[in-house]
Parts: C-alpha cells; structure tokens; sequence
C-alpha cells in the first residue's frame, strides 16, 4: 500500500511538472538574440537570456555584429532582439532601419548612461582647464600630445557607435580640428592605452560612458573630471537638440536610456516576451561593477555566466517577479 502511496505521489509530481513546462509560453519559441562586438554589453544581453530560458523560450548564443547591422537584422526578422539601444544617441539608426514600425520598444532597460569627455585632474587643476573648447589653444592641446605631432590626442568612439559622428561634430564645431585629433579603432585597445599613460603620470584625453569599467577605474571628481562644451552640437537629425542638464551644466551629450528592442512583429505573437522587455531595470552601477569585473580579469564566457548567476541569486525576488509577471501576460 505504501509503495502505491509513493508512485502515487511521483507520478502526480511529474504530470504537475509536465503540465508546467507546457504551459511555459515560450515553448516551441526560437529567440536570437544580438549585441554589439563590446564584450562588456554581455552582462545585461545574459540577464534578459536567462529571464527568456525560464518563461520557456529556446535561446540561441547571442550574436555579436555592428549596431546598424543588429537594427537591420532585428527588422527584417533575421534576429530577434538585443538590449543595447541607446536612445537618443542611435536616433537615426533606430529610425532608417524602420523605427516603431519594425521594432517593439517599451520601457528602459538602463537608465541615466552619460557620455563626454575627461581629463586628468592633475592636469585639469594645474592648468585650469574645465572645457574642451580651451584645446583651441595649442599650448593646452599639446599637453595631450601622444605621437609627436603637436595636436591633441582625444581617445575617442569605435566607428560606426555613432559617438564617433558626434565627436567629429564637436571637434568642428568647437574650432578643435587644428589642435584635437579623434583616435579610433578598438575602443578597448584605446583606452587601455589611455590608462597606461595616465598610471605613468602623463595627461590623458578621452571619451567614455557609463555603464562602462572605465569610471570605476579613473573615477571622476577623484582621478580625473569631466569636460564641458560651450553649446549644443550634434549630427543628423538631433543636431537641434539640446544636451544642457537641468543644473546648466553641458557636457556635449544627452544623458541615455537604454532600451530592450525586439522585432514588432515577433514580439506581438510572443506577448510574455514583450512584458518581460518592458518590465526589465537593471541599476547603472551594476554593470559598472560587473564590467570592472571583466576588466581585471574576470572576462571569460563561464565568468559572465557565474557574474548573471550571482546578479539573479541577490536579487532573487526581482527576478522571480519579472519571469512571473511576464508569464501571466501571456494568459
């Protein structure tokens, strides 16, 4: 009788079981999800995966390809999301690749990402420098001379971030393009480069953003400051928009969202999937910390998974909450 009792029991446990995983609204479902080539966007891109696995959802490895490609791919339906959609600075590519026609986009991902430039605070103090205008000087730029020829060296954006496109702007339009040179390439390489220099004493010039190790490395007020500009200047169509802060203080660059976007149509048929996107925070100063992570080593595939673990275990509740909220939309 006691044995009955038993497979009684385990068989109800595994119908229970079973009768869950069909109800998953993601069973069945393909997600491909995208990112930049900047590893340190796999933190926030592996969280929303691991949120899409448990409402059941088949989750392919994330690719990595360029901004306007990821938009292009998402529209058309050859991929189906990624998290990284800076709004306003990808405006335009946003918009070329179809805009809200093609994309579901609601709610923010990651709130308050600021963007400028920085020097250092020795530097900053001795020669009294708090805007990047005063690089008209030649005598000021130099300082910052890398290779010898006298101009500048601004550490600057990876091409095709669309910061670069801003960074040109600036340099024009503030009267730098005699006395700044924009370096680009790796952005990872650079700023490496940027910081060896600054641990040998010597001045630096860059641009960075947060949520990005880099700020917790060279920490602004303490390390290093910002720099201001001396008005508005952007390309394309927010080149009428305002960077200004509430304070007055214009440091070049409108402060970010980021947000979660998906194929419209996609995310339409997938209602549990959408709600999870718009639902989603992740606090600024967790990445920072997870990307300093990466950067002192911690930058292997396995390490971003233990960092998503850990992030999920001490914030269980949230989690939990953001599966169950988007399961029930789906009802």
């Amino acid at each position: 009788m006691r044995s009955t009792r038993i497979w009684a029991v385990a068989l109800t446990s595994l119908l229970s079981t079973q009768a869950f995983a069909a109800e998953l609204p993601g069973k069945g479902v393909t997600v491909k999800p995208l990112q930049s080539t900047l590893a340190e966007e796999s933190f926030q891109t592996e969280l929303v995966n691991r949120a899409l696995v448990k409402l059941g959802y088949d989750v392919q490895p994330t690719g990595e390809v360029d901004y306007n490609v990821a938009y292009t791919s998402i529209a058309s339906g050859d991929a189906t999301y990624m998290a990284v959609n800076w709004d306003p600075l990808q405006t335009d590519m946003y918009n070329s690749a179809g805009g809200d026609k093609k994309f579901y986009r609601q709610g923010a991902y990651i709130t308050n990402a600021a963007q400028g430039y920085l020097i250092d605070k020795k530097t900053a103090d001795k020669y009294h420098i708090s805007d990047i205008s005063q690089l008209k000087d030649p005598k000021l730029a130099k300082l910052f001379d890398a290779d010898g020829d006298g101009k500048a060296d601004l550490a600057g954006c990876e091409p095709g971030w669309v910061c670069d496109s801003v960074i040109d702007t600036h340099i024009k339009a503030y009267g730098l393009s005699g006395t700044v040179t924009q370096n680009q390439g790796n952005y990872s390489a650079i700023i490496a480069d940027t910081l060896t220099r600054y641990k040998q004493g010597k001045p630096v010039l860059y641009f960075t953003w947060t949520p990005y190790w880099v700020s917790d490395e060279l920490v602004p007020g303490r390390d290093v400051v910002w720099l201001t500009v001396p008005f508005s200047a952007s390309p394309g169509s927010l080149k009428d928009s305002n960077t200004a802060l509430p304070n007055g203080k214009n440091y070049g660059f409108a402060v970010n969202n980021e947000h979660i976007v998906a194929n419209k149509q996609w995310a339409q048929a997938n209602p549990a999937a959408a709600k999870l996107f718009a639902i989603m925070k992740l606090p600024l100063a967790d990445v920072n910390a997870q990307n300093l992570r990466m950067h002192n080593g911690e930058n292997g595939a396995d390490d971003i998974q233990r960092h998503v673990d850990g992030w999920i275990k001490a914030h269980q509740a949230t989690f939990d909450g953001w599966v169950n909220t988007a399961a029930a939309a789906a009802k």
